[in-house]
């Protein structure tokens, strides 16, 4: 089990999008397992490859109480998503202290390669859809506060700020 250290806002690599994977190597699995065992050690449901410095674009999801439905994403791309929304309170081990609650499409088609390096196409709706959509925003190089006005992004710094000082 390696629990990797996480990175906190501001760094440049939070900021920076993520570059494609090529194969999913034996690398690749070492890399989502170390991710697998930090996200199980924080408080959260989903974990980006950047936010331990691993400037590849891999995902883990896992929304299950159980903690037993692991979904590893290489590569997601959000090919639809649902007009409906769904708000929800989200927040980073990176910027820790804060949260926002905001609205995204409460269903989403994405295409990534699986575990096996097999091209995927799959639905997801709901708190796994947030957290993709969230896991897919770090890949970008975006944090979820980035979805708020700028008024509410700087309110919401000056607070992390504060409750990290």
């Amino acid at each position: 089990m390696t629990v990797r250290t996480i990175l906190r806002w501001p760094d440049k690599r939070l900021r920076t999008a993520a570059d494609p994977v090529a194969d999913v190597t034996a690398d690749i699995h070492q890399i989502w397992q170390d991710m697998v065992d930090t996200m199980d050690a924080m408080p959260g449901v989903g974990l980006a490859a950047p936010q331990i410095g691993v400037m590849l674009r891999l995902a883990v999801v896992d929304v299950s109480p159980e903690r037993n439905r692991r979904i590893l994403l290489a590569n997601p791309e959000i090919l639809d998503s649902s007009d409906e929304m769904r708000g929800h309170e989200e927040a980073s081990p990176c910027l820790p202290g804060v949260s926002a609650r905001f609205e995204r499409p409460r269903k989403v088609v994405v295409r990534f390669l699986n575990r096996d390096g097999v091209i995927m196409r799959r639905d997801f709706e709901d708190l796994e859809a947030t957290s993709i959509q969230h896991q897919i925003d770090h890949l970008n190089g975006k944090m979820y506060f980035a979805n708020l006005s700028k008024m509410k992004q700087t309110m919401l710094l000056k607070k992390a700020k504060k409750a990290n000082a």
